[in-house]
C-alpha cells in the first residue's frame, strides 16, 4: 500500500468525509453489537449494504471497530488507514492519542519557544483532522504561552473538540485566546491550591482543580479521568513535549504519533523525554506504521503492546519511499 497521505484534492476530501462519518457512527454501532458493511449513498453518507457489495468502503466489527475495504491502490486508502483506529474508539473502548512534530535532531521548538512551523503544511492539516475526530484536545501551558493557539478545526470540515488547558501552577495570562474566544467549551486544569474561594471560571473557561504532584507537574491521570467524565472517548494530547511526555510516562497513551521533519534545530525544546532505563533492551519498542506526509514522515506507534519489530520477508531490506 502507498502510505502517502493525500491532504488535499477530491480523493482526500472524499476520504475525510468517510472518516468523519465513521467517527460519528461508532458509538451507535458499538451499542448495537452487530457487524455491518457500509458504502456511501448518493448524498455522501455511509449506508449499510450487504457483504461483498461492490461499492463497500468500510466494515464495522464489534470489539474491533472499523476496517477499510478499499483496494490498496485506492488513493483514499492511506488516509482511512491513518484515522480509522481513532474513529473506532467509543465510551466502552476509549483512546488517548498523542502527537508531536519534531526535527531530525529531536526538538519541537527553539529555546525561545518558536515552533511555527517545524513540520510542513500537510502535517498541520493532519493535526486539524485529529482535532476533528476527537472529543477533546489537551495542551500544556507552554504551548499556550508560546503559540496562543485557537485549537479549533479551522483547516478541515468538522466540529471543534473540548479544549483542555493544563496549567498546574496557573501561570497563563487570562487574555489567551482559548480563554476568551468561546470557539469551543474549554476546561482549565490547575492545582487546587491555585484556585480562589468560589472561583469557577477564567474568562469563558471552566476551572477544574487537580491534585498537586511531588514534582510540581500536572496530575495527568486526573486530567484524563475528568475528560472521560465529560464523555470524551477520544482524547488528543497535542502538546507540547512536557505534556505528551507526562501522559506517556503515566502509561495513559494508547497511540503516539511522531512526525519527523527534515530540519536541524541544533538545540531547543526537546520532544519526548522519559526516565531512562539502564539498558537498551528495557526501552519500549512499540509496533508502528509509517506514513509519508508531504516532506515529513509520520510514525504512528501502537503503545498497548511491546512486541519486537518484524519484517515481511518478501519485502526488500532497503527500499526508497520518498
Amino acid at each position: 500500500m502507498d502510505l502517502t497521505v493525500l491532504q488535499s484534492g477530491v480523493a482526500a476530501d472524499a476520504a475525510w468525509r468517510v472518516v468523519r462519518s465513521a467517527a460519528d457512527m461508532a458509538a451507535a454501532l458499538d451499542g448495537d453489537g452487530v457487524a455491518r458493511v457500509f458504502a456511501e449513498d448518493e448524498h455522501g453518507r455511509l449506508a449499510a449494504v450487504p457483504p461483498n457489495h461492490p461499492q463497500a468502503v468500510l466494515a464495522w466489527s464489534p470489539e474491533v471497530g472499523w476496517e477499510a475495504l478499499l483496494a490498496p491502490d485506492d488513493p483514499r486508502s492511506a488516509l482511512l488507514s491513518l484515522y480509522l483506529p481513532i474513529c473506532s474508539a467509543t465510551a466502552s473502548q476509549p483512546i488517548t492519542v498523542g502527537h508531536l512534530g519534531q526535527s531530525l535532531d529531536g526538538f519541537i521548538a527553539t529555546h525561545s519557544g518558536d515552533s511555527q512551523f517545524v513540520t510542513g503544511d500537510d502535517n498541520m492539516v493532519h493535526m486539524h483532522r485529529l482535532r476533528g475526530v476527537c472529543d477533546a484536545i489537551v495542551v500544556g501551558a507552554g504551548t499556550v504561552a508560546a503559540d496562543d493557539p485557537q485549537l479549533t478545526t479551522r483547516r478541515v470540515p468538522g466540529r471543534n473538540p473540548i479544549r483542555a488547558i493544563v496549567d498546574p501552577q496557573r501561570r497563563l495570562a487570562p487574555s489567551a485566546r482559548v480563554f476568551v474566544d468561546e470557539a469551543a467549551p474549554t476546561l482549565y486544569f490547575c492545582n487546587r491550591s491555585r484556585i480562589g474561594a468560589g472561583e469557577t471560571h477564567l474568562g469563558a473557561a471552566t476551572i477544574v482543580g487537580i491534585d498537586e504532584t511531588e514534582n510540581g507537574g500536572a496530575n495527568v491521570t486526573q486530567v484524563l479521568a475528568q475528560l472521560r467524565g465529560h464523555g470524551c472517548a477520544r482524547v488528543f494530547v497535542e502538546g507540547g513535549g512536557v505534556t505528551v511526555s507526562a501522559f506517556l510516562e503515566a502509561n495513559l497513551l494508547d497511540r503516539l504519533q511522531i512526525t519527523v521533519a527534515p530540519v536541524f534545530i541544533g538545540d531547543g525544546r526537546p520532544a519526548i523525554r522519559l526516565a531512562p532505563p539502564h539498558q537498551l533492551r528495557d526501552c519500549r519498542r512499540p509496533t508502528y506504521r509509517v506514513f509519508k506526509m508531504g516532506g515529513d514522515v509520520l510514525f504512528d506507534c501502537e503503545l498497548r503492546g511491546n512486541a519486537p519489530i518484524t519484517r515481511d520477508a518478501s519485502m526488500p531490506a532497503v527500499s526508497r519511499v520518498i
